[in-house]
């Protein structure tokens, strides 16, 4: 019985807000959720060298806010924002709705999981030794900061006839501190023998982040009937 759980999913509530941040029900629900992830296939085909670590969507009324998450902005927004309106009316066009995107960059992409497993992934696919590329990256993230982290290769590594796990590891990773700010990332390398997964798990710190004052405030059960 397999005991694996997402350090994101886990901390829903606590210490990370969804990136879906709308409610709805019934079938409206159904079509959110199939255009979330249309929206989001279609950003990470058309963003693939912009280090997209994130993307947030968030739907007012007949509009819907994207927010990209990236540790190279000026690939989103392209020379003269030129890339960016691409995407727009791309989303646009699909969703038959008004779209606002924002870019955001990442200060530190050593810290950021989602990041540091596609570079690891990329240096895959390009022939570096698989132990070279985890080494780097957690002295990397270690030099940057991080209180602990840990990248997992699982396939066949370096060509082998079956397939195995090899994990590297620095610092501390309580993944049962719920407090705990433990940032989660999967990546897949696309080699001639096949693909490589690349799990990454960053552990930043036991502080809540300044996110967490965004939590949405819920009316007692006797002005909800009210209204």
């Amino acid at each position: 019985m397999g005991q694996k759980v997402s350090p994101i999913a886990l901390r829903l509530g606590i210490n990370r807000l969804p990136d879906s941040r709308w409610f709805a029900t019934g079938r409206k629900y159904t079509e959110f959720l199939k255009e979330d992830m249309m929206i989001r296939d279609f950003l990470r085909k058309h963003l693939q060298n912009a280090g997209v670590s994130r993307i947030v969507i968030e739907r007012v009324s007949d509009a819907i806010n994207i927010t990209i998450h990236t540790a190279r902005p000026g690939i989103v927004i392209g020379r003269g924002g030129k890339t960016i309106e691409e995407l727009v009316k791309g989303i646009s066009d699909m969703a038959k709705k008004e779209v606002r995107i924002n870019v955001e960059e990442i200060r530190f992409p050593e810290l950021d999981a989602q990041v540091v497993a596609e570079n690891v992934a990329s240096q895959i696919e390009r022939r570096v030794a698989y132990k070279r590329a985890m080494r780097q990256a957690v002295s990397r993230a270690m030099r940057a900061g991080a209180g602990g982290i840990k990248i997992e290769c699982s396939g066949r590594l370096a060509g082998a006839e079956l397939a195995r796990d090899e994990a590297v590891m620095e610092g501390k990773l309580p993944l049962s501190t719920l407090d705990a700010d433990i940032d989660y990332g999967y990546a897949v390398a696309l080699t001639k023998y096949g693909t490589i997964g690349v799990q990454v798990w960053i552990y930043k710190g036991g502080e809540v982040p300044e996110h967490r004052e965004e939590e949405i405030e819920y009316a007692p059960a006797a002005e909800a009937d009210e209204i």
